[in-house]
């Protein structure tokens, strides 16, 4: 592969291993090994409990599959007549075919096959070649599709429960981020940091700066946050007004230590009393009388 060539996105066959397609269906294979299946060969399953799914957020996905390709395959069951239906993935599928795809890559198990798929896939997370985006969909695969938790992969899998976790967070990062991960423009320690971002374009922006300035993780991480603290609007300074009994006291109090003694209060009633001195011997003078 020549330094300008991308790495070709993996299917998830490269996580599966061999996952077979039931001979006689309507599935094709492209090059790199991947399964495909034609969208009109796939029905929603009725018993989904989600009905209502946010147009415009469809839209937006719609726009992501026709950049960059849709990165997650579905989970699909065959069906009788050659056909399949919808395990998990229905906002995937309606994006697809939003987007005019006739086709879309697609995972294929029968209900009863949990076991074998939960083995295939901690198998196949072991493997080096794997890249962070295909390990975090892995691990998501097992705790969708196997009802397994965070808790259950790690035993199983004797990672820490916080690096399942960190890779999970990868899979919440817009789709650009998650194919620069892919194609290893930039690693997963310098993509963690991004999640903090909710907005698309301020990841691309922070990516840019990433390869421009060949940033480390913990530049990074600043970058983030300076970036953030940009966007958070300035809190309003509230200047409370302190009673005149409250005024009364501070005067007098202060005094009577021979000092400029200072009550500062918030909006709960929380505050504190301050009691400035210069020396040694004002702060004794002050110890003695409050004594």
């Amino acid at each position: 592969m020549s330094k300008t060539e991308k790495p070709k996105p993996r299917g998830l066959e490269s996580i599966l291993g061999n996952v077979s397609i039931p001979t006689g269906q309507p599935a094709t294979s492209h090059a790199g090994g991947n399964s495909y299946l034609r969208l009109d060969s796939i029905e929603v399953n009725p018993f989904q409990p989600r009905t209502q799914f946010d147009e415009e957020a469809l839209e937006g996905l719609a726009q992501s599959i026709k950049t960059y390709g849709l990165i997650q395959p579905v989970t699909v069951r065959p069906i009788e007549g050659g056909r399949y239906q919808l395990i998990s993935g229905e906002r995937r599928y309606r994006a697809a075919k939003m987007a005019g795809l006739t086709e879309i890559p697609a995972y294929v198990r029968t209900v009863d096959d949990v076991q074998s798929v939960q083995m295939a896939l901690v198998e196949n997370i072991q493997r080096a070649d794997l890249n962070p985006i295909e390990v975090a969909l892995s691990y998501q695969m097992l705790i969708d599709e196997c009802s397994m938790t965070q808790e259950e992969l790690s035993g199983k899998l004797g990672k820490d429960r916080s690096t399942i976790a960190n890779y999970l967070r990868l899979l919440r990062l817009s789709t650009p981020a998650q194919v620069a991960v892919r194609d290893g423009l930039i690693s997963m320690g310098h993509a963690l940091p991004l999640v903090a971002l909710d907005d698309e374009h301020l990841q691309q922006k922070v990516i840019k700066q990433i390869v421009d300035e060949k940033l480390s993780v913990r530049q990074t991480e600043m970058a983030v946050k300076k970036l953030r603290n940009e966007l958070e609007p300035a809190k309003p300074k509230v200047r409370i007004t302190l009673s005149d009994e409250v005024r009364a006291f501070q005067t007098a109090f202060g005094k009577k230590l021979k000092s400029k003694v200072k009550i500062k209060k918030d909006l709960s009633g929380k505050g504190t009393i301050t009691i400035p001195f210069a020396s040694d011997d004002e702060l004794k003078k002050i110890m003695d009388i409050l004594q």
